[in-house]
């Protein structure tokens, strides 16, 4: 597990019979800080993509750690457990389960809760844990359902990352996306230290 200082944690291993599973899951009005401290104290292994930005204290203007993905937070546990925590703990409340679209599941069927399997997850945080002008976080757009070549990346901090090669803004980046919930690119790779995975 990647550890990216105080914004991932691992903490209680469960019981051997408990399936954990990674949960993308929303929290309303920007109180993604709050529910990672909630989780945080019960030993919950949580995560929330964080950048730096530049905003202004007292008049000075500063570079501030903050969630990158507002109203976003990745959480390892089981959707009963959960379902209890926003029952029981206040600041956990405002947690809400992501569903795929009717589109996706079938006209008819019920919405399905969003899991993200671990080996996309590892994926996704080997990129997302580093806070450096190396990553960029995007938007979860049009543009992201483009088809790119596949590619893992050979060398550096990012070796064994694996992403789809994609143009932003006229240059070329390995984009890693959990699809439906957010999207990391890498920049500044040389292509020589990419493969063609297809």
């Amino acid at each position: 597990m990647i550890n990216s200082g105080l914004f991932a944690t691992k903490v209680v291993e469960p019981h051997p019979t408990t399936v954990l599973q990674w949960f993308p899951m929303r929290v309303t009005y920007n109180r993604e800080l709050k529910v990672k401290e909630c989780l945080d104290q019960r030993g919950i292994e949580n995560f929330i993509p964080m950048h730096y930005e530049r905003v202004e204290v007292k008049g000075y203007r500063k570079m501030k750690l903050m969630p990158a993905i507002h109203n976003l937070i990745f959480i390892r546990s089981t959707k009963e457990a959960l379902i209890e925590l926003k029952h029981t703990q206040k600041d956990c409340e405002p947690m809400r389960f992501m569903t795929r679209p009717v589109s996706v599941v079938g006209e008819g069927l019920p919405s399905e809760i969003l899991v993200i399997p671990d080996r996309q997850m590892e994926n996704f945080l080997r990129v997302a844990s580093v806070q450096d002008e190396r990553v960029m976080f995007l938007d979860y757009s049009g543009f992201l359902h483009k088809e790119g070549r596949r590619v893992r990346v050979m060398e550096g901090c990012f070796a064994g990352v694996e992403g789809t090669l994609k143009r932003i803004k006229k240059n070329k980046h390995v984009v890693v996306q959990l699809e439906g919930v957010a999207a990391v690119a890498i920049t500044y790779l040389s292509p020589s230290s990419l493969v063609l995975i297809d």
